[in-house]
């Protein structure tokens, strides 16, 4: 399948910038079941500083903003091949090591929540391989987490979301991350992009998490759909949590406020 993306956001200020910095991860890599065909960003408003590869392999530009903006636009496009791998990944690479992704981080910490669910998986699924616990994981995150917009945000945690019983994507990502560490399994956070059935304009990237297992490497997980990523996925960075994987972060000095408008394109 071939998806073509763009993905364009807009930051505006009240008052022209002083200083700020971006970070983005919007760039793609191919492998895994997906072949980047094409691709290229433009800034407008700001400068491209550096680009490099992280410690987990994620595409990385740093962008300054232009001094004196009143608004910054990052267009990230291009086109992608993709394969229905029934969510396998496969084999860990990188330099991060898969213990890493064994510790808890501030946003996947467990608290009673995450431990109760964890145990409730022990006893409910403890003769089940851990396959089949998994995507049993992901079912009882998706009962006990409604897919709801407006409650929660980026610094929402794992516990936080889980108690609250509500959430985005983000946050089962989260939440299915902290119970599979919880119960001694690596779990990471993966950021990219998903064709929805009959909606090409969306108004955010997606995000679903992948699980270590024994003989098949890293799994995907999507909760918030209930299934395992396939060839309308594309993955664009992984993470301990959202702040290693997140499309732009960035810091800002001065007064004012910022607003952001994210316009995201997927399709065939």
């Amino acid at each position: 399948m071939k998806l073509g993306i763009t993905h364009v956001t807009t930051y505006t200020y009240d008052q022209p910038v002083h200083y700020a910095l971006q970070q983005l991860r919007l760039i793609p890599r191919s492998g895994h079941g997906q072949k980047v065909v094409e691709w290229a960003s433009e800034i407008f408003g700001g400068t491209k500083q550096l680009s490099f590869d992280d410690q987990f392999i994620n595409h990385t530009e740093l962008v300054k903003v232009d001094p004196g903006a009143t608004r910054i636009e990052i267009v990230s496009k291009g086109i992608v091949e993709t394969e229905d791998r029934n969510g396998i990944v496969g084999d860990h690479s990188g330099f991060a090591p898969l213990w890493l992704f064994k510790a808890p981080t501030s946003m996947t910490a467990a608290g009673n929540n995450v431990r109760q669910m964890a145990a409730n998986l022990r006893a409910d699924a403890g003769e089940m391989g851990d396959l089949d616990r998994l995507h049993t994981m992901s079912r009882m995150i998706a009962d006990k987490v409604a897919y709801t917009l407006g409650h929660t945000d980026s610094t929402t945690t794992a516990e936080a979301a889980l108690s609250a019983g509500v959430g985005v994507c983000q946050d089962h990502a989260h939440i299915m991350i902290a119970v599979a560490r919880h119960m001694g399994m690596p779990a990471r956070y993966v950021s990219g992009y998903l064709l929805m059935d009959g909606q090409t304009a969306q108004d955010a990237s997606h995000a679903w998490c992948e699980v270590w297992t024994a003989g098949l490497g890293w799994v995907g997980f999507d909760v918030s759909n209930g299934i395992c990523p396939d060839a309308r996925y594309v993955r664009v960075a992984t993470g301990r949590d959202y702040n290693d994987a997140a499309p732009i972060l960035g810091v800002r000095q001065g007064a004012g406020q910022e607003n952001l408008h994210v316009a995201l394109q997927v399709q065939q």
